[in-house]
């Protein structure tokens, strides 16, 4: 495979606050890494670092390094803003946690998909954006998508909300999709759902999906390789067959250890992570 994403001794810094301290990873093209640790450990602040969202909220320092098209690596960090405005959406998309503040509860669904389209093609009509904004909810799902097309967020529930935000990350065939806790906020039928979907087109696509949890366990479903973080720093990383059936490190079995199983006695509090650094 090909090296999509390098990332090198990232640091980053709210105010005196080191909430990422130096970690390290790469991805490559079409590759599923999934990205675990509990709150607070770094992992949405290195995905935002990623977009280039960071840089007047913190103090970000090391290598952030993207493949063009033309197969050369380039510093996202030294990237104008102009830059990153235009690969944001267009080369690397994100779905956030919370599909209800997501999206804009004033702006019709469609219209909110069709801008994402206009955003990176300014010179496509209105009716072509219209046309892209429908199939692309039509692929995750949204059913009579034509017709909800001027539904607002309210009018959907939390599982569907979250296939729009999808369709919206991936209407123009972005290279990287970052899935921050897609499937936090969602009960669990929801959330298999969901998971299935973004296989399905991660596979359909072939493009490579940073997907970040707080749960190894649904990590594990849907990446084939895991980054485990704990208070900034990255203690360990391997297969994810491996990493859920034979972990070295003492933080990611603790990880394991706190999600509950059949097996679980419910007379027991359930096991603590300790997540000091």
């Amino acid at each position: 495979m090909t090296r999509l994403l390098d990332l090198r001794d990232l640091h980053i810094w709210f105010g005196a606050t080191e909430a990422v301290r130096g970690i390290d990873f790469e991805l490559e093209d079409g590759e599923v890494l999934g990205l675990v640790g509990e709150s607070g450990s770094g992992k949405s602040a290195t995905a935002l670092a990623l977009m280039g969202l960071l840089e007047t909220a913190a103090r970000v320092t090391g290598s952030i390094k993207w493949r063009r098209d033309d197969g050369s690596m380039m510093e996202l960090r030294e990237q104008p803003a102009s830059a990153m405005q235009a690969l944001r959406g267009r080369e690397i998309a994100m779905i956030f946690q919370e599909p209800m503040t997501a999206l804009n509860p004033v702006m019709t669904i469609g219209r909110q998909v069709a801008e994402c389209v206009q955003a990176h093609a300014p010179s496509c009509s209105r009716s072509e954006a219209k046309k892209r904004a429908i199939g692309a909810l039509e692929e995750v799902a949204i059913p009579d998508a034509a017709a909800r097309f001027g539904d607002y967020p309210h009018q959907f529930s939390g599982g569907q909300r979250q296939r729009i935000l999808i369709a919206m990350a991936l209407v123009n065939r972005p290279r990287l999709l970052i899935a921050d806790e897609p499937t936090t906020a969602l009960d669990v039928t929801v959330q298999a759902q969901i998971l299935a979907l973004l296989g399905d087109l991660q596979r359909q696509h072939g493009l490579a999906m940073l997907f970040i949890s707080h749960d190894l366990a649904v990590v594990g479903q849907v990446a084939g390789r895991v980054a485990v973080m704990r208070a900034g720093q990255v203690v360990e990383t391997g297969s994810s067959a491996k990493l859920l059936t034979a972990p070295k490190h003492e933080y990611t079995q603790s990880l394991l250890r706190a999600v509950p199983t059949l097996r679980t006695n419910r007379e027991e509090p359930l096991a603590m992570v300790d997540g000091r650094g």
